[in-house]
């Protein structure tokens, strides 16, 4: 059974940095692409980052470009999202999950559906 767990989140102050971690179980990592999600204005959730599982092609949105990175250790069965110089508008849950398409993320950005996710875990920036 496919499962996904994130950590890593917590109260920050604005401008610290906070390292998220996505250990996944019960499938192999190594075929599947993985995103990073966060609640957005207007929507239910916006894709942050995601990285392939083809070529490690990574994907940023425009507001955290330079500021985040996502990585992945497909030995471990772990992806992460370092994020750095956090504002306020980014408090919320951070989730990751999976896509089982083949290029669901690209340099364009997220192609196709991700259909298992986390619990997410909550970020909060604030002085």
């Amino acid at each position: 059974q496919a499962r996904l767990v994130e950590s890593g989140g917590g109260l920050v102050q604005p401008g610290e940095s906070l390292r998220l971690s996505c250990a996944a179980s019960g499938f192999p990592l190594i075929y599947y692409d993985i995103g990073w999600f966060r609640p957005a204005p207007g929507k239910e959730r916006e894709g942050v980052s995601c990285i392939s599982s083809q070529d490690g092609t990574t994907y940023y949105i425009d507001s955290v470009k330079g500021r985040f990175t996502i990585s992945r250790d497909d030995d471990k069965k772990r992806a992460y999202l370092e994020m750095s110089s956090l504002t306020p508008e980014e408090t919320g849950v951070y989730y990751c999950a999976t896509s089982r398409s083949f290029y669901s993320c690209t340099d364009k950005g997220f192609m196709y559906e991700y259909e298992d996710w986390g619990q997410g875990t909550q970020v909060t920036v604030s002085s």
